[in-house]
């Protein structure tokens, strides 16, 4: 074959390859387009002290989830956000909390996406690379919230969905009493079942790692500062910075104390005038700062995708690490394609599960 047709040949097969990979990886629905292709994780196994949360006389729904899973008191119950655009954080995001946990089979997913999105395209992603995976995907209806976000220093967090966290205790089934919150950019090092253990005590509604040497005074504007009917807020509160990344929340007493409705109050006030610059994050410091169990930091290593500005890299605090964050404006998933990783983004891509453009199964 001569030199030039072959080369043409070997083009053309390039290309052919290229738009069958193309027409897999793309799938379209509604406003929902996922153009990765992700691999199919392993499958994990309980150790032999788990105890059970499988009652064999229930019928299973078309996720393969036992619907008394939904409710068990001995499953851990993990809720994440779920939508195209942070898929790649949350498919290693799972890989690694149950590649961790000694009791993979006893941890629940109650995933909530947005009810604009075709969440049967979620439902066959999530389902593709953990075929074994107890989930339900939870409709959130972006105009409950869309008419109480004010803009903020970074679009991303002005996304409906960033504030579907104040809602899980109306979304989600209320057999389920108590919750992990984590968000789609980080990984765990540990057992989530360790972290879900943590206690309440009689009376918090939530718990997360507090940073008391932050400056909390910059979460709030001057205008906040200087009214002394808001700034009274934390009177008698030994109010500190906490991130809302990860969080262990008890639905019970959130629904109890209607604190939905209690965020809701201070985002009304915000669209009237200015307190705060910070998206979803303030509305939980005005309710909760100072009236949270404390959680070791070990369990939020924050901010490693640096300021909401640049998201330059970062390195971590000081002590051991049980969970990565990649909060702020840079996610490693977009620097290691860009070829510009930091170096913790490292530690990141291990539970990568994307396949690259022309792999093939063999």
């Amino acid at each position: 074959m001569p030199k030039q047709l072959l080369q043409s040949f070997l083009v053309l097969s390039l290309y052919i390859s290229f738009l069958s990979y193309y027409s897999y990886a793309t799938i379209t629905g509604g406003a929902t387009t996922i153009s990765e292709q992700f691999r199919e994780a392993p499958k994990f196994y309980n150790s032999p002290e788990c105890p059970s949360v499988i009652e064999t006389d229930n019928e299973e729904d078309n996720t393969g989830t036992n619907n008394n899973d939904m409710c068990s008191a001995n499953a851990v119950h993990v809720a994440m956000t779920l939508d195209t655009a942070y898929i790649r954080g949350s498919t290693a995001a799972i890989l690694s909390i149950l590649q961790h946990s000694s009791c993979p089979q006893n941890i629940v997913f109650h995933f909530v996406a947005s009810a604009s999105t075709n969440a049967s395209v979620l439902r066959s992603t999530i389902s593709t690379s953990f075929p074994y995976l107890k989930f339900e995907i939870y409709p959130f209806d972006d105009s409950a919230v869309a008419g109480l976000i004010s803009t903020s220093i970074r679009s991303a967090l002005d996304c409906p969905l960033n504030y579907a966290r104040s809602y899980l205790a109306n979304l989600l089934p209320h057999c389920v009493s108590k919750i992990v919150y984590l968000d789609s950019d980080l990984v765990l090092v540990d057992d989530i079942a360790k972290l879900a253990a943590t206690p309440l005590g009689d009376s918090a509604v939530l718990a997360a790692p507090e940073y008391c040497n932050a400056n909390f005074t910059f979460y709030f504007t001057p205008t906040f500062w200087s009214n002394p009917s808001l700034s009274l807020t934390f009177a008698n509160r030994k109010a500190c910075y906490f991130n809302t990344g990860v969080m262990v929340i008890d639905l019970d007493r959130w629904r109890r104390g209607e604190y939905t409705t209690k965020i809701e109050e201070w985002m009304e006030l915000q669209k009237r005038m200015r307190i705060y610059e910070l998206g979803s994050l303030p509305p939980f410091l005005l309710v909760f700062a100072g009236n949270i169990s404390p959680v070791d930091h070990r369990w939020n290593q924050h901010g490693l995708g640096g300021d909401n500005f640049r998201g330059l890299c970062r390195d971590l605090h000081p002590g051991p690490v049980s969970l990565l964050h990649w909060s702020g404006k840079g996610k490693p998933w977009a620097r290691l394609d860009a070829n510009r990783p930091c170096p913790l983004d490292a530690l990141w891509a291990p539970y990568d599960l994307l396949k690259p453009p022309f792999s093939f199964d063999s």
